[in-house]
């Protein structure tokens, strides 16, 4: 919610600056997420009437003005295509500083100008500059436009958390800030208008559980065509609301003001009574936003007796809405169920303000002190003759008392309070109480829903107190090493381990959109949330590759060309009991495989580097890949990842589908693992350092094109003698000089014995084994 800071000191004014006033109320609980001026720094600028226009001599876009600034009539050269005699506008005078410029003595086509006459853009009050900044009539030349504007303001933009709906209202959200800041709270202007008819409507409660309570008041003879007073229609403005008509800015304010929606209907457009009722099958309403529903048992309606008007809590209908030629009209005021609106905005796919707060709870003993409000300023904009108010009444909201120790409070703040200072706390909030020596039974106020247990008032009593006046004592106790095992790797670890091979990590949400799944995981009945905060966000994630992909979109739209990103965290899925989850570790390579430097020749990061990485993440176990499918992998270039025999991820280049879909430039290569299964480590061993010397022999040899190098890796590993310290594979050929349905592959193999020095006919019979290892188990042949 944003509002003007000179409206919220209306009402409070303590002696602080706007951001110590900011400062005091973020620190008590109550956000105040944004404070920024209204206007832009400039002065010298002051209200001027436009005397006398003629054309510029030497410029037919240039008009020369005679304008009256509070004396002497003065010369100034103006282009703006509205500029005529009789209005009255800004005038930056000579020497005045504004956005940007600053106004000096100056010949325009050769005539002389003394200052400029200004649009709402060269203020920077906003962004169009198509003419001047046209004041009202009655403006007086002379003026400061700063004073007379108002602009010497602050915005307050407040982020109340959803158990705080009664700070959704400028009277609301002063009554918080006289409590925290101590200082004195005018009284809301909720004075009664003495009725001068007798015109009443009926109101009937249908439901009265969603609506205990519903007050009407007949307004006739009114001037739906009055201006709205420039005061209110800043206030507005400054809340972020445009001016639409009179009364319904008159709505619009009372409910800024004091935090109650209210609603006007052209009186004429109703049928008999008021009934507030569910919404019935084959009823369609057309809403003010000219979107047409279909009504249900589970929409609140406002309704006559032949037809739905609104849309209860949440938007007015356009049949009966108040438009230029009304003459009477009905004022409603109105408590809801909070439950009754709830959840309503996110069905329909729109929401409102009223929603907004109706949602949260608003003040259902003050639904009549709001219509008179509106009441009276309707009468004293629009003119008309005012009715009583009617009022239905069911069973409202049970205020129950709530018991207050003073030594509860002591112990879980941390601090000593007397009862002198708990009784002062309480009257701050403007809460009843029933003090009995250190314990007190306070009775919660109608505006506030947040209280049911001792541990609310509590968090009161420390929020006004000030939390930062409470020290920060760290505990005193014994305290112990706990046991680090050399076994397993801690997730803090594992994030060290991938932001040391240039991953950046990043958090994203559990909650996925539901197509997601489907493209990622192949997974069409993902576990569904029963409440979404969003319609994108409506089921659980089984994977994080999807995530990744989302966040790597976001950094091209950034223009960043190569990214390395990380994630850990939980999977969930259904199971036969339920549902399982699992902590997983997924990664994302795209762009060049290093940074770019003169040193290095640029290539795109491939599978074997991403491959390297997910090594480096197992050892000191031995990963081996397995060709395998995946949903969300490229068919050829995607392998299973096993460890220790069992499978723990996937790893490949994402699926050339998804690349065009989620309109990628090049495809990333990804891998995802499962953190339970890779967290374990063997203990290190000694071994023995040989003295000897290293032999090293490399085994070529030409196999079918069906052949699988791992597989071969796993043959010479498992019959090498002991002395093979290590084999790796570091080439493989196609092409010249081989068969087309043939391939070769090279081997490294090293030899070392710790007792003596091998012969060469120890190495080559080690060789000549393992070569034979290779032609009995896939037809390999020795390359010459």
């Amino acid at each position: 919610m944003k509002f003007s800071e000179n409206w919220l000191r209306t009402f409070v004014n303590p002696p602080l600056a706007s951001r110590e006033f900011a400062e005091a109320l973020t620190m008590s609980g109550v956000e105040v997420e944004l404070v920024e001026p209204v206007a832009p720094a400039f002065d010298n600028v002051v209200v001027a009437e436009v005397l006398e226009v003629q054309k510029h001599s030497a410029a037919d876009r240039l008009s020369v003005c005679s304008v009256n600034a509070g004396g002497a009539p003065l010369q100034v050269v103006c282009g703006a295509p509205n500029v005529r005699a009789g209005i009255r506008v800004p005038l930056a005078r000579i020497g005045a500083r504004l956005p940007g410029i600053e106004i000096r003595q100056a010949k325009v086509r050769g005539v002389e100008s003394n200052g400029m006459l200004c649009s709402a853009r060269e203020l920077g009050l906003a962004d169009d500059a198509s003419g001047l900044l046209l004041l009202p009539a009655d403006a007086p030349p002379g003026t400061d436009i700063r004073e007379y504007l108002d602009l010497d303001d602050h915005l307050f933009t407040i982020k109340p958390t959803p158990n705080r709906g009664d700070c959704l209202s400028v009277f609301g959200f002063a009554r918080e800030a006289a409590a925290v800041t101590g200082s004195a709270l005018t009284p809301a202007p909720t004075a009664a208008v003495q009725a001068a008819s007798s015109d009443r409507i009926e109101i009937a409660l249908e439901d009265k559980t969603a609506c205990p309570r519903y007050c009407g008041r007949i307004v006739r003879g009114v001037n739906a065509r009055a201006a709205t007073p420039r005061w209110m229609v800043q206030r507005l403005e400054r809340s972020g609301l445009r001016s639409i008509s009179a009364i319904v800015d008159v709505t619009n304010y009372v409910m800024l003001e004091l935090g109650q929606p209210l609603h006007a209907f052209d009186l004429a457009r109703i049928d008999g009574a008021i009934r507030v009722r569910r919404g019935r099958s084959g009823e369609q309403l057309k809403l003010l936003n000219e979107q047409e529903i279909a009504l249900g048992a589970s929409l609140l309606v406002i309704a006559d007796d032949t037809k739905p008007l609104a849309l209860a809590g949440i938007m007015g209908g356009m049949e009966s809405a108040v438009t230029p030629d009304t003459r009477d009209i009905l004022l409603e005021s109105a408590f809801f169920d909070p439950a009754a609106i709830a959840g309503k905005s996110r069905v329909l796919g729109f929401g409102s303000d009223s929603a907004y707060r109706f949602e949260r709870g608003v003040d259902f003993a003050a639904t009549a002190q709001a219509l008179e409000r509106a009441t009276r300023l309707v009468l004293d904009i629009c003119g008309g003759t005012a009715g009583p108010v009617c009022e239905a009444t069911a069973r409202l909201p049970e205020r129950k008392p709530v018991r207050l120790r003073r030594a509860r409070a002591q112990r879980l703040v941390g601090i000593e309070f007397t009862a002198q200072q708990v009784a002062d706390i309480l009257r701050r909030l403007g809460f009843a109480f029933d003090a009995q020596g250190d314990e007190f039974l306070v009775t919660p106020p109608s505006y506030r829903f947040d209280f049911a247990i001792e541990e609310d008032l509590i968090e009161e009593v420390a929020r006004i107190h000030g939390y930062d006046r409470i020290p920060a004592n760290p505990p005193v106790a014994a305290a112990a090493m706990l046991p680090a095992t050399e076994t397993r790797i801690s997730i803090n670890a594992l994030r060290g381990l991938m932001v040391a091979r240039d991953y950046q990590e990043i958090v994203s949400y559990s909650f996925v959109d539901r197509q997601w799944e489907i493209d990622f995981c192949a997974n069409r009945d993902p576990v569904a949330l029963a409440n979404p905060i969003a319609a994108h966000l409506s089921v659980m994630r089984s994977g994080l590759i999807a995530s990744l992909v989302d966040c790597l979109k976001l950094n091209l739209s950034r223009q960043h060309e190569r990214v390395r990103l990380f994630e850990t965290g939980r999977c969930f899925w259904r199971a036969d009991a339920g549902y399982g989850q699992v902590t997983m570790l997924g990664g994302l390579a795209y762009g060049e495989a290093v940074p770019e430097q003169w040193g290095v020749t640029g290539r795109k990061v491939d599978f074997y580097d991403v491959k390297s990485d997910v090594e480096a993440v197992v050892a000191p176990g031995i990963a081996r890949f397995e060709a395998a499918q995946h949903p969300a992998l490229h068919p050829g270039r995607s392998a299973k990842v096993i460890l220790e025999g069992g499978a723990i991820g996937w790893l490949g280049e994402l699926h050339p589908r998804l690349q065009q879909e989620y309109d990628l430039p090049y495809a990333p290569m990804v891998f995802e693992l499962n953190f339970d299964k890779i967290r374990a480590r063997n203990v290190p061993v000694y071994r023995e350092v040989s003295r000897q010397p290293l032999v090293r022999r490399d085994l070529s040899v030409e196999v079918p094109e069906t052949a699988n190098a791992q597989a071969m890796l796993d043959a010479l590993r498992k019959y090498a003698q002991r002395h093979v310290s290590e084999v790796a594979l570091f080439d493989v050929y196609r092409g010249k000089g081989i068969d087309s349905d043939k391939k070769s592959i090279a081997f490294k193999v090293l030899l070392q014995d710790t007792d003596k020095t091998l012969t060469d006919a120890d190495v080559e019979a080690t060789i000549g084994q393992m070569l034979q290892v290779l032609q009995e188990q896939f037809q390999a042949r020795l390359r010459k």
